[in-house]
């Protein structure tokens, strides 16, 4: 017995060391375990399918936008006479065939009372205009005024009835990366709508740096020309225009006026009868990379010269001055400045925004009305002064500033020098530089131009340019 007991209670001591053994050994060591692998487990939180970030795409709708433009863009048809492949017929009798040839391309109801804002390059020349609206209805078109310079056309339609039309939307709030719709007829294809997205903005396409395009993805193809590009919301805020191609179709990117500049186009149109463009009164350049070192700037417009009399001369802007920013647009390249100020009118007030010898400045300059032509490349003209006038005992004419730079040493060997006065072009009375552009414009092109110019010692001489 005594044995037995003796047995139990060594059993129950190895137990307990055993036990003891365990807790001390192996649990402190799980719990160490446990311990390490909370502290590294990564923090994880429940995607927010709500998310604008995560479903912009997803509820982009377009069908809304879609709903309200194709009612508004009409299919525009140009018809123009043109002189068609001669037969040996023709040329036996020397005759020359007239074939009318019609083209189209698209248009923007902008009023209830049918006003229609195209490309004038889509009704230029038209001997007949014909616009079809989306539910076929056909109207003969009157064309209220063009611009050239910027592609921009008015046209009106009569018609009973309100017509549903489209509303501008502010151009120079629209962002890069911002999605559109294409709206026009392609191809004769009639109400296509394509979609894409703002590529960039104030693109140029020209060599003269003056014009501004906005830059977009969505298809656009020949016939698409005069159409819409708008918003989500359907609000316009281009006129498609151009595409880039070595085709003549789309391959990737293509060109809207932008809203605000076509919108004052056709305001002014209405008001005036033509196009009112404010000047700044400054020439030079755009800055790049390589002014750097010598500016300390590679972006804005560098100013080498101030127009005389002009709103920034007025201002106290100088040569050298580097603009940065107009009211709220960033002046990054030259377009960014044309673009701009293409949308402001003579007597706009603009607050500019300059740095000068590494200082930042800003004055407010008062555009003026444009009183310099260029006269197809020989010479650099503007309105007379009453003190130029005086000088020469003059009543009218109209000032010669600068001679072209390539041609200048063979006219002033013909005796055209600068401050000349011009009082006759091809024989008629030039008051202005809206006369001598009338004038120009007007001529057929194999006619030559006739100056009449008074010189400095008062005497009348006569040149004659081919």
């Amino acid at each position: 017995m005594k044995k037995l007991m003796t047995l139990v209670l060594v059993s129950v001591l190895g137990g307990i060391i055993t036990l003891g053994s365990y807790k001390l050994l192996f649990e402190k060591e799980e719990k160490k375990s446990l311990v390490k692998a909370t502290s590294v487990n990564p923090i994880f939180s429940n995607v927010d399918y709500n998310s604008t970030k995560l479903t912009t795409l997803e509820k982009t709708d377009f069908s809304i936008a879609a709903e309200k433009t194709i009612h508004t863009v009409v299919h525009v048809k140009n018809v123009t006479t043109n002189n068609g492949s001669p037969t040996l017929e023709d040329l036996f009798f020397g005759r020359m065939q007239k074939r009318q040839q019609l083209g189209t391309g698209s248009g923007v109801i902008i009023s209830p009372d049918g006003y229609i804002i195209t490309n004038n390059h889509v009704i230029d020349g038209s001997q007949a205009l014909t616009v079809t609206l989306n539910d076929n209805r056909t109207f003969n078109a009157e064309i209220i005024g063009t611009d050239p310079k910027t592609d921009i056309a008015l046209l009106k339609i009569e018609t009973i009835e309100e017509l549903p039309y489209t509303t501008f939307a502010d151009s120079d709030m629209a962002k890069i990366g911002e999605w559109v719709l294409a709206v026009g007829n392609p191809f004769n294809l009639t109400s296509t709508v394509t979609a894409g997205i703002i590529s960039a903005k104030s693109r140029d396409l020209s060599s003269n740096n003056s014009q501004s395009f906005i830059q977009t993805d969505a298809a656009v193809n020949p016939g698409n020309s005069g159409g819409a590009l708008v918003n989500t919301n359907g609000d316009l805020i281009g006129i498609n225009t151009a595409i880039s191609s070595q085709t003549g179709s789309y391959i990737g990117y293509s060109f809207a006026v932008p809203s605000n500049i076509a919108k004052k186009v056709v305001q002014d149109i209405m008001e005036f009868g033509n196009v009112q463009n404010g000047i700044l009164g400054v020439t030079g350049g755009a800055l790049n990379g390589e002014n750097l070192e010598q500016f300390g700037e590679s972006q804005g417009f560098y100013i080498s010269e101030i127009e005389e009399g002009s709103g920034a001369e007025k201002a106290g802007l100088q040569s050298g001055d580097i603009i940065k920013k107009i009211d709220q647009t960033e002046i990054n390249k030259f377009s960014d400045l044309s673009g701009y100020l293409a949308t402001k009118r003579p007597n706009d007030v603009v607050k500019v925004e300059f740095i000068r010898n590494g200082a930042i400045e800003t004055s407010a300059v008062t555009l003026l009305k444009n009183n310099s032509y260029i006269i197809n490349g020989i010479a650099k003209v503007k309105n007379a002064t009453e003190k130029d006038l005086k000088a020469y005992k003059l009543d009218y004419g109209v000032k010669i500033t600068k001679l072209n730079d390539t041609n200048a040493l063979h006219l002033k060997r013909y005796g055209v020098n600068e401050g000349q006065v011009i009082t006759k072009l091809n024989d008629k009375v030039v008051k202005s530089v809206d006369d001598i552009k009338a004038i120009i414009d007007a001529k057929p092109n194999s006619e030559p131009l006739r100056f009449e110019v008074v010189n400095k010692s008062g005497e009348t001489e006569r040149f004659y340019f081919k």
